[in-house]
């Protein structure tokens, strides 16, 4: 089982994070009330929000990393949901995110061709 999904179960049973606590996604609280428990919440503050978004992100990498090629997608759904509110909280809307993306890719290439770099002659 991998982090992600093991933290999944948690959530349900009550047990995750100590008492630090975890950044989840907004619905988790009323599907946790749906199982019949009920979850100890806050909201975070914009610093503490911002700190725990680069966390996730972290977190989110790492079980993408782990999965199998079955589950990959939605594992690396989750990544974009993180980046994706990554950019909101820096003030950068999706469309913004897309221009910024377009311009790298225009000066410098994406990753299509699969090129590996070795270093110099």
């Amino acid at each position: 089982m991998t982090n992600g999904r093991r933290d999944k179960v948690a959530l349900r049973t009550g047990g995750i994070g100590g008492s630090h606590g975890k950044l989840v996604r907004d619905r988790i609280p009323q599907i946790i009330r749906e199982d019949g428990a009920e979850p100890v919440t806050y909201t975070a503050g914009r610093e503490e929000y911002r700190s725990r978004l680069r966390d996730k992100l972290g977190e989110e990498v790492a079980e993408f990393l782990e999965a199998d090629k079955d589950s990959a997608p939605e594992e690396l759904a989750d990544v974009l949901e993180v980046v994706r509110a990554l950019a909101a909280d820096l003030g950068v809307d999706v469309d913004q995110m897309e221009k910024i993306r377009e311009t790298k890719a225009s000066e410098r290439g994406g990753f299509a061709d699969r090129i590996v770099w070795t270093g110099n002659r």
